[in-house]
């Protein structure tokens, strides 16, 4: 068992010049892998030389070989990177350490960690660096620095978007829940405190030994002193409650004191349920009402409709009085308001589980969209303000393209976004008089958005020039702000 300490001090860094020497070694390691993660991480890279080298804006792909050359010439200096650690940098480098992350490989956490330490030591308030570093420090299971971090990273914002206080909640309450887990399992058998100070790895060998023996009297104090000797070292999270499954698990199988069993069944389960999903302070919700597709058809037929673009023509439009004068307005993801550009009504909200903008806003119906229902159920429990809606999609209306319209990956192959589902969904109904896009360019000028959301990138797995096809095909009348399909 590798402690997270021990990675943290081989990573630990801070010069800009080391990093970057770094992110060209890693580079070239990734030249003709295969897997999809590390394509992704290596286009980043590849990113990040073009902002090293040039600071120019990336153009298509060159080959991984050139991609690593040209970083390495750019690090060596060919070509002279910008003089400490400028914005364009600072997010060329996130964007590799949040890849690496995703690879979830240890030579990647490993470039993460560096990335994070240069970056505070280079931007000590920067909000995005608290933010990785504390993800960074959950995936290693350090999770009392994991709080410290995600602490940081809520005393410099006032958007709380990604669930931050939430997860923050969770692993407190989680941590709480193991130490009553402990506490019973030591009181449980009293022998293990012979155990609870040896080398957890070897005593829990022991234990396993003496299991498959089948002496579970002597098995059970190793194997619960392992467990206490863990706790007491900085160990990843993620093995303790390896072994606290393993434990239970062989525990189950033998039977004997069914109450004692089932408390601790109890909490483990409760640990490891918090520390998924955080407290869930109020499971109905608010008493909210679900709404299915019929009745979602119901609640807007006859009704004149408006879909606000978060881009930066609705920001400068003058069209707020307009916009209200609609029957529904419907807005989407980290929407902004400012009534005399955007209108100040929001009546349905639209929004991928991903993200948690704007959840917290007074609408009468949010519909959440997402590809993979457990994803989905997940995202709803842990996002959801209780009393911020009136009414709230059910998983018929989860994923709109692909459920309803059935468009799979060979008639539709990007991931649709959450304007196209929504629009298709209306569309798909056709009981509105009147159906409006305002603003919709497709980003051509820029993006529009709660401050704490301006920072993320338009991703590309959207198939933004195909979802402007469908749309214009089914244009009746274009304006330079309005497009309207009915």
């Amino acid at each position: 068992m590798t402690t997270v300490h021990n990675r943290r001090a081989r990573a630990r860094g801070g010069e800009l010049d080391d990093c970057l020497r770094a992110c060209a070694v890693h580079s070239g390691k990734l030249v003709g892998s295969v897997d999809r993660r590390r394509i992704q991480l290596a286009e980043q890279l590849r990113k990040l030389l073009v902002v090293c080298a040039t600071g120019a804006t990336p153009e298509p792909a060159p080959a991984p070989s050139g991609a690593t050359a040209l970083l390495k010439r750019a690090v060596k200096g060919a070509a002279t990177p910008p003089p400490g650690l400028s914005n364009e940098l600072l997010d060329a480098l996130l964007a590799v350490a949040n890849k690496a992350l995703e690879c979830g490989y240890d030579d990647e956490l490993n470039l993460a960690l560096l990335i994070s330490d240069t970056v505070l030591a280079q931007r000590k308030s920067s909000r995005a660096g608290w933010r990785l570093r504390a993800r960074l420090l959950e995936a290693l299971g350090d999770e009392t620095e994991a709080v410290a971090a995600y602490e940081r990273y809520l005393g410099l914002t006032d958007d709380d978007g990604f669930g931050v206080r939430a997860k923050v909640a969770g692993l407190r309450a989680a941590a709480q829940k193991e130490r009553e887990l402990l506490a019973l399992l030591r009181r449980q058998c009293p022998r293990a405190e012979e155990f609870a100070r040896g080398p957890a790895t070897d005593v829990w060998a022991e234990g396993l030994a003496a299991h498959a023996v089948g002496d579970w009297a002597e098995a059970e104090p190793r194997m619960v002193g392992a467990l206490l000797a863990l706790a007491a070292e900085p160990s990843p999270v993620a093995d303790r409650q390896e072994l606290l499954g393993q434990y239970l698990d062989l525990r189950t199988n033998r039977g004997g004191d069914l109450p004692a069993l089932t408390e601790a069944l109890a909490l483990y389960a409760e640990q490891r349920r918090t520390r998924m999903r955080g407290p869930v302070a109020d499971p109905t919700i608010g008493g909210v009402r679900w709404l299915s597709l019929g009745e979602f058809r119901n609640e807007i037929a006859g009704k004149s409709i408006c879909l606000i673009a978060n881009s930066g023509r609705v920001g400068s439009s003058s069209m707020g009085a307009e916009i209200d004068g609609y029957d529904l307005v419907v807005r989407f993801n980290s929407y902004r308001i400012d009534p005399k550009h955007t209108g100040s009504r929001t009546d349905i909200h639209a929004t991928i589980h991903k993200h948690g903008f704007n959840w917290d806003q007074q609408v009468t119906t949010r519909i959440v969209f997402g590809g993979i229902s457990g994803d989905w159920k997940y995202s709803l429990r842990n996002r959801l303000v209780p009393g911020a809606q009136r009414f709230l999609g059910d998983e018929s209306l989860r994923w709109p393209v692909r459920n309803i319209g059935r468009l799979g990956n060979d008639a539709w192959s990007g991931i649709p976004t959450t304007g196209f589902n929504m629009l298709f969904l209306l569309d798909f109904l056709d009981v509105s008089p009147t159906l409006d896009l305002i603003g919709f360019d497709f980003y051509e000028s820029g993006a529009y958005r709660v401050p704490e959301a301006m920072k993320m990138p338009i991703t590309s797995v959207h198939e933004y020039t195909s979802e402007k096809e469908w749309v214009m095909q089914r244009a009746q009348r274009v304006t330079d702000m309005r497009i309207s399909l009915r």
